[in-house]
């Protein structure tokens, strides 16, 4: 069904989705948008999934350490057209995976309370929701979730 490659922020279709992704976001955050756009620096993630429908990329997410157990899932995104396909769904349980693999002991992630999809993804996903953490810790448009891996 979808190809999955993991690859870094160096990817040209990661970097295309990104450019959506950020466009998209601007819409939904409106005024705060300059805030969260501080912390979604793309360069530099060693570790980047990129989906494939038919050789075209449909969607993206990456890990990013934020402390020695712990990886924070970044830059999720599927375009509108593509999305309510269970896309997003496969990315997250690759990353997952990967830092399953790479000895994570959990994963964190910060969503917007105006993204009802990503919320909706996540929950199914059984994460839990945690008090906002780091940056977004006063931020009440933040929505902040873990999720402790096998």
């Amino acid at each position: 069904m979808y190809t999955l490659k993991r690859t870094t922020s160096d990817d040209l279709d990661y970097q295309k989705l990104v450019v959506e992704l950020d466009k998209d976001l601007a819409i939904r955050d409106g005024d705060e948008h300059a805030f969260f756009a501080q912390y979604n620096k793309s360069d530099s993630i060693k570790h980047v999934v990129v989906a494939y429908e038919n050789k075209v990329a449909v969607g993206c997410g990456a890990i990013k350490e934020y402390e020695k157990d712990i990886v924070e899932i970044k830059r999720m995104f599927v375009p509108v057209e593509k999305r309510g396909k269970g896309i997003a769904s496969v990315i997250l349980t690759e990353l997952e995976k990967w830092a399953t693999e790479l000895k994570y002991k959990k994963c964190i992630l910060e969503t917007g309370k105006k993204m009802p999809e990503a919320i909706q993804l996540y929950k199914k996903s059984n994460y839990d929701l945690i008090k906002n953490y780091g940056q977004y810790a006063e931020v009440e448009s933040s929505v902040c979730f873990e999720k402790q891996l096998a």
